[in-house]
């Protein structure tokens, strides 16, 4: 729901709802981020289907983007392509960084970062909010077309995750949770 505020207590993120993919031709999800002092997402990564746009609002946010770093000042942009590894945190020690982020196409985004949020609030996740790694098979493998993990290597992480899937599901565990995400799950791209 536009104006809703999406949070994640480990890794220091608040996300402000502004639009939603079914609202728009694009599919575009788009959200004002507060990314909090000591604020890192949850490791790099690269989105294999999407578009990702990052545009500083207020204070600084620090942005790796296909191995260089630039610190992102008010007004100004940085887009990560498909495929591209990157990273971002707030480097600062006194100040939040306040981002507009933009994702196209969104849908599936925004069903991943419902679910990966809700298990930081829940406890589930390690200290930099990545799930534990039963959580994680199931979690990788459901949105394999949204994000991956650039650590370990890909390869490694689907030979791990194919073993690890059917242990986590034998014990109870889920891609995703009706209680974590309302959003409705969106087709694979």
């Amino acid at each position: 729901m536009v104006g809703e505020v999406w949070e994640n207590p480990v890794t220091h993120e608040r996300a402000t709802i502004l639009e939603l993919p079914y609202k728009n031709a694009e599919g575009r999800a788009t959200a004002e981020l507060t990314a909090h002092v000591g604020a890192r997402v949850v490791g790099e990564h690269r989105h294999p289907n999407l578009i990702e746009r990052f545009t500083a609002l207020e204070g600084e946010l620090t942005v790796k983007l296909a191995g260089r770093t630039a610190v992102l000042r008010t007004g100004e942009t940085a887009v990560v392509e498909p495929s591209v590894w990157h990273d971002w945190w707030n480097a600062s020690d006194s100040h939040d960084a306040r981002v507009r982020v933009e994702v196209t196409p969104g849908e599936r985004f925004a069903h991943m970062i419902e679910t990966l949020f809700g298990l930081a609030r829940l406890g589930h996740t390690n200290s930099k909010g990545m799930p534990d790694p039963l959580q994680l098979a199931l979690f990788a493998k459901e949105f394999r077309d949204v994000i991956e993990f650039r650590s370990p290597p890909v390869a490694v992480q689907r030979t791990l995750f194919a073993v690890l899937a059917p242990i986590a599901r034998w014990r109870g565990y889920r891609s995703t949770y009706p209680q974590l995400s309302r959003v409705v799950l969106a087709p694979r791209l």
